[in-house]
């Protein structure tokens, strides 16, 4: 095959090939990321960027935000009876699950209310036609219903049905759609509850559903255009960090009509970020945050009310490969795409082994379909018992990665550590669950995601500093590499930018 071409041709081929490997650390063993990730940029996380949902109309009640209903006149609270598939009753003294009614957001003034075992509240259109019941598995006119808030006290609602009545506790056992007319708020109406809010998502469900389709599109265009902009990038490639992790989502792939309620023009964002990472010599990691259902139910895999639905069926599975084909061919041809991340924190049992060894096979043989270089990532479960559980298929697969994320928080034992005991808990523990899933026949390791952050009160600058040189060292020993969480935050430790600005870290 030589003869066929001159020494000259062979050598530029070469000349190319070994530039490639070079810029992707293949040549070089010693080469590893050292990335930030952009976070709250194209997956949106509220806590991030809490003034992204300010001018959300009735921004209390998004999609996801639980709802219980206390009776003013029966003084106990609305449950789906066993969970759902049941009636709606009024006599529960305290509120948990089965009292606790999901919103689907329809617009400032109308929702689904979906109970405990994934129902929906509505008529009985089977019977009377005014009875309240939770049978529906989707949610049509009959579940659907307008909230009145009190203007002089928004605890106080009122809920109206479909057939044009008002909700009201009869009795304990009897919840219907037929009270007329106004109300004066008081406690002697039985139309009238009292709400407690619950918990609640802000992630890009719902801040898109949130603003709706004639707002949306522009709230989100500008956010993207503004939140991380080319001297972002300068600043990176100037201060020791040689790669971002850019989380994105499914709907990307898309793009520019995704299904609803998500908004074109991340994709051009994107592709603004693979130009800047080349002109200042930065690698990209594509990071699939939030895939088709939610792998995890959070606000940042864009789950819009909790629920967990990714795997479970075969096309779930292959939307979520199709994602990964079409960034993968998209951007192969860049000099700075270095990796693809298949998904992020897919969480157990929900996102159970099997369904991630077949996503896992299948998205790597995605991305080896246009690249032969770039390596494929792969992440380990949250709350799975064992960190090794991907080295069966990921050891068998040549430029694997294993991800994991390595924070000092989110646990209940690091609640009381100080800062000395944190200092500890990475020098000893952190380091030997690194060496644990570092091996010299398996996947390289990437710990893509952690943070200079804590429960501590009141600690120093110095504290801080020492917490994070602590975690510098030690996960600067993952084979691949690292990558802080996150470039921009409103909370100053969270943000890379900040820490490094105000001498708290330094690369």
């Amino acid at each position: 095959m030589a003869a066929m071409y001159s020494t000259r041709q062979l050598l530029a081929v070469c000349v190319v090939a070994l530039s490639f490997y070079l810029s992707h650390g293949r040549v070089n063993p010693s080469f590893k990321i050292k990335a930030v990730n952009l976070g709250g940029w194209l997956v949106t996380e509220g806590w991030i960027k809490p003034s992204l949902f300010d001018g959300i109309a009735n921004k209390d009640f998004l999609d996801g935000t639980g709802l219980q209903f206390k009776s003013v006149t029966v003084g106990k609270y609305l449950c789906a009876e066993a969970g759902g598939g049941n009636i709606i009753v009024a006599n529960r003294t305290s509120a948990s699950g089965w009292e606790t009614f999901s919103l689907w957001r329809i617009n400032e003034t109308n929702f689904n209310f979906r109970v405990f075992n994934k129902q929906f509240a509505g008529l009985d259109t089977n019977g009377n036609g005014i009875d309240i019941v939770a049978v529906s598995s989707t949610p049509g006119r009959s579940e659907t219903f307008e909230i009145v808030r009190n203007s002089n006290d928004t605890s106080r609602v009122r809920i109206k049905a479909s057939n044009g009545f008002f909700l009201q506790a009869k009795t304990e056992e009897l919840v219907t759609a037929d009270y007329a007319g106004g109300s004066k708020w008081g406690d002697d109406d039985p139309s009238v509850f009292v709400i407690t809010i619950t918990g609640g998502l802000q992630g890009e469900f719902q801040v898109t559903n949130g603003y709706g389709p004639k707002l949306a599109p522009k709230v989100m265009r500008d956010h993207w255009r503004t939140f991380i902009v080319e001297d972002d990038f300068k600043f990176i490639s100037q201060n020791g960090i040689n790669a971002v992790r850019i989380p994105v989502g499914w709907w990307i792939a898309s793009d520019p009509t995704p299904p609803q309620p998500y908004v074109g023009g991340s994709l051009k964002a994107l592709d603004n970020a693979f130009l800047w990472a080349q002109n200042y010599g930065l690698q990209v990691v594509i990071d699939l945050h939030a895939a088709p259902g939610s792998q995890n139910g959070w606000e940042h895999s864009s789950s819009r009310d909790g629920s967990q639905e990714w795997g479970q069926t075969d096309e779930n599975i292959r939307q979520t490969v199709d994602v990964i084909d079409f960034l993968t061919a998209r951007y192969a041809k860049s000099p700075s795409l270095y990796a693809v991340e298949l998904m992020n924190e897919p969480r157990a049992p929900g996102a159970s082994l099997d369904s991630l060894t077949k996503y896992y096979k299948g998205g790597y043989d995605a991305v080896r379909k246009h690249s032969s270089t770039a390596y494929v990532v792969m992440s380990n479960r949250l709350s799975s018992d064992d960190p090794r559980e991907l080295f069966p298929l990921a050891s068998g697969l040549t430029g694997s990665v294993i991800d994991v994320h390595y924070y000092n928080l989110f646990s209940d034992e690091f609640n009381s550590m100080s800062v000395q005991q944190n200092i500890d808990f990475i020098n000893t523990n952190r380091s030997a669950q690194l060496n644990y899933v570092t091996t010299s026949n398996g996947p390289l390791t990437f710990v893509g995601e952690w943070v200079a952050e804590w429960t501590v009160q009141g600690a120093t600058k110095e504290d801080y500093q020492r917490f994070a040189k602590a975690q510098l060292e030690v996960f600067g020993r993952a084979t691949f590499g690292w990558a802080y969480w996150t470039l921009k935050n409103v909370n100053n430790h969270w943000s890379l930018e900040w820490m490094i600005k105000n001498g708290y870290i330094q690369i």
